[in-house]
């Protein structure tokens, strides 16, 4: 009875143990979602000091989660932990791409290669949002990098052709953002043709002699119109 007596306290506090951390845990990947969603609406608002601000407040909390769930990988790798992270990998990579800086390595973010890819492909969305924002102004050599930065992500992650249980799912990702992308060069294309007629129009009219103002035309009389 002993030996029972012994394994029970063994059991309870183990599960205790588990069940705070992962208590805790859910907490962190909360406020890292939060945090990585204020840095993604920051970015977009050209609010780079603030996004920067909080993309070193989720950094912090991923490299909490790694610390505190250590001895419970397990619950490292859940899918709420790990989609916290991949939330934090697409505000890094949103940041970096928008700000035109080199792309932030998974190593260097201290993120699993098949989250950080999943968080890549959700970039293309951002990044498509930013360029539908510089189009309504008019043609942008910007949005033409961004689109370029878009192939990219595409083309890396049309070679990752790996089973689903590897990648978490990243597949029907990499088909998400193949219509995004798609899109996006239409909305290009459409933006690009409307400048150069706008030039066109401008360069013409700049060429054609004044003319003065057009008679108003009249209206014809109701006898002109056989009624």
């Amino acid at each position: 009875m002993d030996l029972f007596s012994e394994l029970s306290e063994q059991v309870h506090a183990a599960f205790e143990a588990r069940n705070k951390a992962r208590d805790q845990a859910l907490v962190q990947a909360r406020a890292l979602t939060r945090h990585a969603a204020q840095t993604i609406r920051a970015i977009h608002r050209s609010e780079g000091d603030l996004a920067h601000e909080h993309l070193r407040e989720a950094r912090g909390l991923v490299d909490a989660l790694k610390s505190d769930l250590a001895a419970f990988p397990d619950l490292f790798f859940a899918g709420y932990t790990q989609d916290a992270i991949k939330e934090y990998a697409e505000a890094s990579v949103t940041v970096a791409l928008i700000e035109n800086q080199p792309l932030p390595m998974p190593d260097a973010l201290g993120i699993e290669y098949a989250t950080y890819l999943n968080g890549l492909a959700e970039v293309t969305g951002e990044l498509r949002r930013k360029t539908l924002d510089m189009l309504r102004l008019g043609y942008s050599p910007e949005a033409e990098r961004l689109l370029g930065c878009m192939d990219e992500i595409y083309a890396l992650l049309i070679t990752v052709d790996y089973p689903d249980a590897i990648t978490n799912g990243l597949r029907r990702q990499t088909d998400l953002v193949r219509g995004i992308v798609e899109r996006t060069r239409g909305d290009m294309t459409i933006s690009l043709r409307d400048q150069r007629l706008r030039e066109a129009m401008q360069s013409l009219a700049a060429r054609l002699p004044d003319v003065g103002e057009l008679p108003e035309v009249q209206p014809p009389d109701a006898d002109d119109t056989g009624v």
